[in-house]
């Protein structure tokens, strides 16, 4: 088998480390190059600050970071050919557009989640809800307090799932702060939590008459969604041009 060199963009982040450190124990990676605003982690590869200083060319790029930092690595891959695993979350629609029409010129993989549990999850809930049809659907997330972005990527990715499978008649209320209404039958209640070091745990609820049923999934260590980064790696290599998610992959 042939080693796939990667090039990890936010390198220095938690994930970036993490990616990294998974790296050097799968077989068939190698950590090429990264690149962050600072060269302050402790790596056992080349640091960028600076995408045109770039010396060496990966097979893929693999982006834990920010939005604005995704497109510039995005601008980078499709500069020079190569596919791009996409992790982050928290992008507008301008910059999701931008992810599409990149997939007409390089293979890119894009997630929101990169945990196979949670593509089950979505599976398992979008079912539940035409089973439940009638049901209040209600989505709470958890995660640690430096996230950025708020609803989580998952958490609408469940409730995209969720809408499609019920002919798309909801629509998602994130604040009922400043509402003296009682709930529509149409809209999914999403709702955000940040504290402490949680690494992120999503609940779906569906409230009935006199009964209720939640599913759950909770993330304890990083590293799960670092392992599903590298399994797209390695299923992206061999993709045609194109925009791939984890159920593709899967």
């Amino acid at each position: 088998m042939k080693t796939i060199r990667i090039l990890i963009n936010g390198c220095n982040g938690k994930m970036g480390q993490e990616v990294a450190k998974r790296a050097r124990i799968m077989e068939g990676i190698e950590v090429l190059c990264g690149v962050d605003k600072a060269d302050s982690g402790d790596n056992f590869f080349p640091v960028y600050t600076d995408l045109q200083a770039i010396k060496e060319i990966p097979d893929v790029i693999v982006d834990f970071s920010v939005p604005s930092s995704s497109m510039k690595i995005l601008d980078f891959a499709v500069e020079k050919k190569v596919p791009i695993v996409i992790a982050t979350t928290g992008f507008s629609e301008e910059e999701l557009a931008k992810i599409k029409e990149s997939g007409e010129k390089i293979p890119v993989f894009q997630s929101y989640n990169m945990s196979y549990s949670v593509i089950v999850m979505r599976k398992i809930c979008s079912e539940l809800a035409k089973l439940l049809d009638g049901t209040d659907i209600e989505i709470v997330e958890t995660h640690h307090r430096r996230k950025i972005d708020s609803p989580s990527g998952t958490a609408l990715m469940l409730a995209e799932g969720i809408n499609e499978a019920l002919d798309n008649k909801f629509y998602y209320e994130y604040n009922r702060h400043d509402k003296r209404e009682k709930r529509s039958p149409n809209e999914i209640g999403i709702h955000s939590i940040r504290g402490g070091t949680e690494v992120g745990t999503h609940a779906v609820i569906y409230f009935g008459e006199d009964e209720s049923m939640e599913i759950k999934h909770t993330v304890t260590s990083r590293g799960v969604f670092a392992e599903g980064a590298l399994k797209a790696v390695k299923f992206l290599i061999n993709q045609d041009n194109g925009v791939y998610n984890m159920k593709d992959m899967i």
